[in-house]
């Protein structure tokens, strides 16, 4: 847990990350709910097995704009380097912003795995470091402290260099549940996949059926009783409006006002049983696309009964 404050020493470092393949960074930022926040720390793991913190340096970058700008060019910007945060788009506004190239977030990759692989009631780092690695007791006091303050306290700098160890375990879990989660279609069993799926249906229809009865009634209840929110609810008022009209009429007016109207107009299945042989006179364009709908068989077989 080297906490690196001189300028020779963070260069050093900095030069040292430029041939890792893959780094895990955090950082703190002072007076974050003020309209000038200011980066303080920037926390880099390169070794995602080390448990102890001794990889993790924290680089105290206080009101140092040409280390942070020096950071920003030789790692941030750098593509062969994939630099991996939690939330990175908080992370990377103070760190290169969109010049920022080969950026992995663990949030956005949680989001992605299927709730049924990863069933959390949040994707705070805090909430998949317990669920994914068994990392119990984490205390995030300190994310919300004085990080304008020196010396920091050993409690932040403790929290700092925690983090990053958090991150790093948890993005290794997150690319096993997406492996699993995501095999290579040739190499997925059928049969297995087939089995599975039709001991899940009968559930997933009842679960269903009842969670759209459940939203129905309680809908209903609540406009009955005059309340707008619950603790799990809030009834939002929202209004649609169509506006239709007369073809010949609308076409009329084109022409009357010599508008420029010139675009193509998709033809229904009704409109061009409307037409009839009249449909020969038009010129029109046919898009024709092709995609694939899986149908369970005994659906199919249901229809053809009827």
């Amino acid at each position: 847990m080297p906490y690196l404050t001189t300028a020779n020493k963070i260069y050093q470092i900095i030069a040292e990350y430029t041939k890792a393949k893959t780094i895990w960074i955090d950082t703190e930022v002072a007076d974050y709910n003020s309209r000038k926040p200011r980066l303080s720390l920037i926390q880099v793991l390169d070794d995602p097995e080390d448990m102890s913190g001794e990889r993790v340096f924290l680089l105290d970058v206080l009101d140092q704009p040409d280390l942070v700008a020096n950071f920003i060019e030789q790692i941030m910007v750098n593509p062969d380097i994939e630099k991996v945060f939690h939330n990175a788009s908080y992370d990377v506004k103070f760190l290169g912003n969109k010049k920022a190239e080969n950026i992995t977030c663990t949030l956005e990759l949680a989001k992605k795995i299927p709730y049924y692989l990863l069933p959390v009631p949040n994707y705070q780092l805090k909430t998949l470091a317990t669920v994914l690695c068994n990392f119990h007791y984490i205390d995030k006091q300190a994310q919300t402290s004085d990080w304008r303050q020196r010396p920091l306290t050993e409690e932040q700098i403790d929290y700092a260099y925690l983090d990053c160890i958090y991150l790093a375990q948890v993005h290794k879990r997150l690319l096993e549940l997406q492996s699993a989660g995501n095999p290579h279609p040739e190499a997925e069993d059928l049969i297995a996949l087939n089995v599975r799926y039709t001991q899940i249906e009968e559930q997933w229809k009842l679960l269903n059926s009842e969670f759209e009865h459940l939203q129905e009634r309680i809908k209903k209840a609540m406009q009955a009783q005059n309340v707008s929110e619950t603790s799990f609810f809030k009834l939002t008022a929202y209004e649609r409006k169509t506006v239709k009209a007369q073809f010949l009429e609308l076409a009329r007016l084109v022409q009357n006002q010599g508008l420029n109207f010139d675009f193509p107009i998709t033809l229904t299945q009704k409109l061009q049983k409307d037409l009839g042989e009249n449909l020969e006179q038009l010129s029109v364009e046919i898009d024709t696309s092709n995609s694939l709908r899986l149908t369970p068989k005994n659906q199919e077989s249901n229809s053809e009964d009827e």
